[in-house]
């Protein structure tokens, strides 16, 4: 199978399997601008990422995430998805640098777009675990980066290896965070901002796979099944039935529904066929199939699962890879996920 380029990020990453042991110093000397001449580029960030960063440091580290996180989803399975988007809001605000954990007042978990991400217990619970056995060593934004990826493989999704190193950001801010996409802009609006990660319109396609699983609020949408546009009626773009369906699931505005009406809790392509029966619950779901620029690969999507599941593991691994923070004068190693080190 043939995967959409991803991108000289990735194709940067040591995914060859063979270590090059750079220390902070040459990872700062590697971010100066071009050498005498302009004979070589600078590599970007996420070159100096790789999956055996902790090797020697912290060789248990993928099996307590994992372990944490199965334990964790077991008795919770909302909890899969709600790490997918909790990752996907840290990287989206100055890149993967676990900004979203800080919880002071003013920061981004305190945004009104952060009010209903879940999950920071289970990242504190894994990162007081990793410090037990790698005091020091890990990253919240690697533990947050690597979870969504089990997360991902719990809820039925595919696997990839996770690149390690970053650093933890030591800025969090509530306004930036309420920049990131709700659920009502429109396509070009998107376009532009996943073009600031360094992603493509693939990767906003497939990355709104993840809707294949996770819920919404009633108040998220209240607007498109009562007064789309002030019109007093529901959006038209929507199949009335399932308008129907949803008005009587959202008595209250503090009510959840399923993103995926037909299968929710399976990782698959049924989302990308709901937005062809005008089913998709976001008005941005549905604007993806009605759009010129998107509706190809969503159609394509929606009959090539493998294909899916392929690219969600390349696109999740470009947006983990997103402005990442590493090198000796650039963020920290949190001792704990919620506060900057003093």
């Amino acid at each position: 199978m043939v995967l959409v380029d991803p991108g000289p990020d990735l194709r940067a990453c040591p995914t060859s399997r063979v270590q090059i042991d750079l220390n902070d110093d040459l990872l700062q000397d590697a971010q100066q601008p071009l050498i005498k001449g302009g004979a070589l580029p600078v590599l970007p960030a996420a070159a100096y990422l790789s999956p055996l960063h902790y090797m020697k440091t912290c060789p248990n580290l993928e099996a307590i995430i994992h372990q944490k996180l199965n334990a964790w989803v077991k008795r919770d399975y909302t909890l899969a998805p709600a790490i997918i988007r909790l990752h996907f809001h840290d990287c989206a605000v100055r890149g993967c640098d676990a900004s979203i954990l800080l919880n002071h007042r003013g920061s981004e978990r305190a945004a009104e777009a952060s009010k209903t991400l879940r999950g920071f217990e289970l990242i504190n619970d894994i990162k007081t675990e990793v410090e037990k056995q790698c005091p020091k060593t890990v990253s919240c934004a690697d533990i947050l980066t690597a979870a969504a990826r089990d997360a991902t493989v719990l809820a039925g999704g595919p696997f990839w290896e996770v690149p390690f190193g970053r650093k933890d950001g030591r800025i969090s801010i509530a306004r930036e965070a309420d920049s990131v996409p709700q659920g009502h802009e429109n396509i070009t609006s998107l376009l532009n901002y996943f073009d600031k990660l360094g992603l493509t319109f693939v990767d906003l396609v497939v990355l709104s796979g993840s809707h294949t699983i996770g819920r919404t609020s009633c108040y998220a949408i209240k607007q498109r099944l009562y007064n789309f546009n002030g019109t007093r009626k529901p959006d038209p773009s929507m199949n009335l039935n399932y308008v129907k369906l949803l008005r009587k699931q959202c008595g209250l505005d503090s009510n959840y529904v399923n993103l995926d009406v037909t299968t929710p809790r399976t990782f698959d392509v049924a989302y990308y066929r709901n937005l062809g029966k005008r089913m998709g619950i976001l008005s941005t779901d549905q604007l993806l199939y009605s759009d010129v620029r998107t509706s190809g690969l969503v159609n394509l999507m929606a009959t090539q699962a493998e294909f899916f599941t392929d690219q969600f593991a390349v696109s999740m691994t470009k947006l983990g890879n997103a402005n990442v923070l590493v090198g000796k004068n650039q963020g920290e190693v949190r001792l704990n996920c919620n506060y900057v080190n003093y």
